[in-house]
């Protein structure tokens, strides 16, 4: 067996004789001995998996990069055609809103993505998307390594395919979608502002990698509570929403329209498409497409801010919790509080990590490392390409949708169990002073 092997099998071995050694963990003795059964197969199936998962990434994302690149038909870069599109529009002073009803995207969305369609042509704008992606994918990557804790070379390589072999990422690309540019930026921004050394400039910084994440505020909005909450001031939060607002106006001076006519348009978008029966063929698992098939859409918007504001005061109450643990609940809560493409799923790899670096700590309790182990097998099976939802055929289809959304919904509660037993509710509901 190589060193890299022995050095998983060590570790963990002495783990788990450590926990048994441990009189305060009878309880927990079947724990143990799972993971004392684990240890010497760790490293195989570890090994079997990255083959696996690499040739799962070769093929998915040889052919999503295809679709981004090269696929003439609609289906080809069908988001970025869209962004491209209504962004070109948008500067030229076209009346965006009344003509695209599936315009949704607040006035700043046009401005920070206008980089990256609003100057080429369409075809340009293909290329400098698959470079960027490749980019972010690469960030991404060094990010999960980074904070992960994986040490052994064969723990980095599972790792490292995680975001390539998810069935998200080549859907994202192959769409041109937005959720691999912002994921980085969006976790890196709270790591940064997160941190104990504070100054301005990481402040700076943080605020803006956030700023650039609400490209898609529908999808980072959650993740504002543990900017307003979390991070322990409020110069962040405060630097963020000056920004936004800026680049709101900068953005409304290009179309002829008054701005409470414009926004006025806008929220008329977002109301329509929540309940345009099209957006639910491609949404399920969530509050909304829950609330659609019920019959329950004049509950939509009540419903999403409802769970919204429990987010935000559940975050207020263990803002002092692993930054890990609270990204990966709002990660799950973004999934649920609205209605979302397959493409956004790949918000799961926070959890993911959380659940792994959660497995790996050797202080924690054995049951919580193997229920956080099986958890975080259990997602990466209904997150793996190419994925349940167009490849099975009904029923099976709901089978396999009802048994994801089922594992997302146990890895909250986890989750949440977690940060609730870890860290105790501080005294206090505020956060510290502007610093």
């Amino acid at each position: 067996m190589s060193n890299d092997s022995n050095q998983v099998e060590n570790r963990h071995r002495g783990d788990a004789d450590a926990h048994r050694a441990n009189p305060k963990l009878k309880a927990s003795e079947w724990a143990s001995k799972l993971i004392g059964w684990w240890n010497p197969r760790a490293f195989v199936v570890l090994r079997f998996s990255t083959y696996l998962m690499a040739i799962a990434a070769v093929v998915w994302l040889g052919y999503e990069f295809w679709r981004l690149l090269f696929q003439t038909t609609n289906m080809g870069a069908i988001d970025l055609r869209f962004f491209h599109t209504i962004d070109g529009a948008w500067f030229v002073g076209d009346p965006v809103y009344p003509a695209y009803g599936f315009a949704t995207y607040p006035p700043a969305s046009f401005v920070i993505l206008w980089p990256f369609v609003g100057w080429l042509s369409f075809e340009a704008s293909r290329w400098l998307w698959a470079g960027t992606t490749i980019a972010a994918i690469t960030w991404l990557i060094r990010i999960l390594l980074r904070e992960s804790g994986a040490e052994s070379t064969i723990e980095r390589r599972f790792i490292a395919l995680i975001p390539l072999a998810v069935y998200a990422t080549g859907a994202t690309i192959g769409n041109g979608q937005l959720i691999v540019h912002i994921l980085p930026c969006l976790i890196a921004s709270l790591l940064i502002l997160r941190q104990s050394r504070v100054t301005i400039w990481g402040d700076i910084l943080g605020s803006a990698l956030f700023l650039a994440a609400l490209v898609k505020p529908s999808l980072t909005a959650p993740f504002f509570g543990i900017v307003l909450f979390g991070i322990g001031r409020i110069r962040p939060a405060i630097i963020i929403v000056i920004a936004y607002i800026l680049v709101s106006l900068f953005s409304l001076q290009f179309q002829a329209a008054e701005s409470m006519t414009l926004m006025a348009q806008w929220y008329a978008n977002t109301q329509a498409a929540m309940v345009n029966p099209s957006i639910f063929e491609n949404s399920f698992g969530n509050l909304h497409s829950t609330l659609h098939a019920l019959g329950l859409g004049a509950w939509l918007s009540a419903a999403s801010l409802s769970l919204l504001m429990l987010l935000l005061a559940w975050i207020a109450l263990y803002r002092h919790g692993d930054l890990w643990g609270l990204m990966g609940v709002c990660a799950i809560v973004s999934l649920f509080y609205t209605y979302h493409g397959w493409y956004d799923h790949l918000l799961m790899l926070i959890p993911v990590i959380a659940l792994f670096r959660i497995a790996r700590q050797t202080q924690s309790p054995p049951k919580q490392r193997v229920v956080s182990g099986i958890l975080m097998a259990a997602t990466l099976l209904s997150t793996i390409a190419p994925g349940g939802l167009y490849l099975f055929p009904s029923p099976l289809r709901e089978i396999y949708i009802a048994g994801q959304v089922g594992v997302w919904i146990f890895v909250l509660l986890f989750l949440m169990q977690q940060l609730a037993s870890t860290y105790p509710k501080p005294n206090g509901i505020a956060g510290s002073s502007v610093r």
